[in-house]
């Protein structure tokens, strides 16, 4: 009896202590991949520019905080026969919100300014058949640096009792793709599906404490996400949802 009431006693300080334990991810972890527009096949335009702006909604690994950000993106696509590739660069600025800390906590906050600056490049093997392109097989990466008071936070916390984070301020995300996209009569109509799964590079989903030899280590297996993709002329949205949910508008101009 004595032995089972230890065990309880045991377990429970096990789970309160690591309700306690505090964990934060780079702003863009696993957010930093956007799909990006190509022009299809049967497009009079064979290479075009696109610009959008987007609201992308994020959470922290325990799920408890919220990252709100907007981001600008530019990129300039190509299609040859049964092959494209676009390649881009955007800027994100965003909010971190913290519901986990308690204000008593020495290190509470309410918000944290967070940005980001990078580049990103796709690729897609295709073949067509009728109003349709079957883009069988492709890759996506992304790379994204992060600047603002997120990360300095991270940097400050990460050998404070309690806290394990992930410093890094570069992250470089690779992955593979399948996508079809069709379109209308008109073919400046377009429509697409994207299937996204890759990694992040470097010792991913490890959060460490400066004072501690314990790390924190998710299931690694990497990540997917899904997009839809909606041309109307020369505008388009695009929804995209993983770990995160992203709205973007734009424009297409050559």
């Amino acid at each position: 009896m004595k032995l089972k009431f230890s065990l309880l006693l045991l377990l429970a300080s096990m789970i309160i202590s690591s309700c306690s334990d505090h964990i934060y991810a780079p702003a863009m972890h696993h957010s930093d991949i956007a799909y990006l527009p190509k022009p299809v096949s049967a497009d009079a335009v064979k290479s075009a520019n696109y610009i959008s702006g987007a609201l992308v909604v994020d959470e922290s690994p325990n799920y408890s905080d919220e990252l709100v950000s907007a981001q600008l993106n530019f990129s300039r696509a190509h299609v040859f026969d049964h092959f494209n590739l676009a390649y881009g660069a955007f800027g994100t600025l965003g909010n971190y919100h913290n519901s986990e800390l308690e204000p008593q906590d020495p290190n509470y906050f309410k918000n944290k300014f967070f940005g980001a600056a990078g580049g990103r490049l796709s690729g897609n093997f295709f073949v067509s058949s009728g109003h349709i392109d079957f883009r069988f097989i492709g890759f996506e990466a992304a790379y994204s640096h992060e600047f603002g008071d997120y990360l300095n936070f991270r940097k400050a916390v990460t050998n404070k009792p309690g806290f394990y984070t992930d410093p890094r301020a570069g992250l470089f995300t690779l992955g593979g793709t399948t996508e079809i996209i069709f379109h209308t009569n008109k073919v400046a109509n377009q429509f697409g599906f994207r299937l996204f799964w890759g990694g992040t590079f470097g010792n991913d989903n490890a959060y460490r404490n400066k004072n501690s030899d314990y790390v924190y280590r998710a299931y690694n297996p990497g990540f997917v996400t899904a997009a839809y993709f909606m041309q109307i002329k020369n505008y388009m949205a695009v929804v995209e949802a993983g770990t995160y949910v992203q709205l973007r508008l734009g424009y297409r101009f050559r």
